[in-house]
């Protein structure tokens, strides 16, 4: 849904005030995220915390759940984007840095209910047309991930498949039914 009466730049874009769900900027539009809702928590949070668990202590990438990314003339708010340890953006005190400004080594965009697949498939394809290795779209409704890297054919995998990531996280791979076991309540340890 586009929010703006006028077209901005994105330099206009930049200095508005941030909005929960956050504004996104796309070609001089601005749009408001669809608000999560329980699934798209859930996987969310899976998400983020699978790859931390593996990449954090082996200092080969942090995943960050909605952080505004701004590159290629546009800005957008990915349900997790993953930088490589050497490319996280740090402050002149060596934290981590408030704004990014180059696109993600990965990005995980999960489809909302209120979303268009097709929207989100767009988006996935701009991303590793813009210098993203690797684009994962996540569906909850049929339980199924569509994996987007720069000059492939998208792949569709579900239940058993595996995601290879070998090519920003070294022998990292991820069982697509390992994200889905997180809206299982039985598949759930304590």
């Amino acid at each position: 849904m586009a929010i703006s009466q006028r077209q901005l730049t994105l330099d206009e874009f930049l200095k508005l005030p941030e909005e929960e769900p956050a504004l996104e900027f796309e070609e001089g539009t601005v749009t408001q995220k669809v608000s999560p809702k329980g699934q798209h928590s859930a996987l969310q949070y899976e998400v983020a915390e699978l790859f931390n668990r593996f990449a954090r202590p082996r200092r080969l990438a942090r995943a960050f759940p909605e952080l505004r990314v701004t590159f290629a003339g546009r800005s957008y708010v990915p349900d997790v984007a993953v930088y490589r340890w050497d490319r996280i953006p740090v402050d002149a005190a060596g934290r981590v840095a408030n704004d990014f400004f180059e696109p993600p080594d990965m990005v995980v965009e999960i489809v909302s209910l209120e979303q268009s697949t097709n929207a989100v498939v767009r988006r996935c394809l701009w991303y590793v047309g813009r210098g993203v290795s690797v684009a994962l779209l996540v569906d909850p409704a049929d339980e199924s991930v569509l994996v987007f890297r720069p000059g492939q054919v998208p792949q569709a995998l579900r239940g058993p498949d595996e995601i290879d990531f070998a090519d920003i996280l070294p022998a990292f791979k991820l069982p697509v039914q390992a994200l889905f076991d997180a809206l299982r309540m039985s598949a759930l340890t304590p």
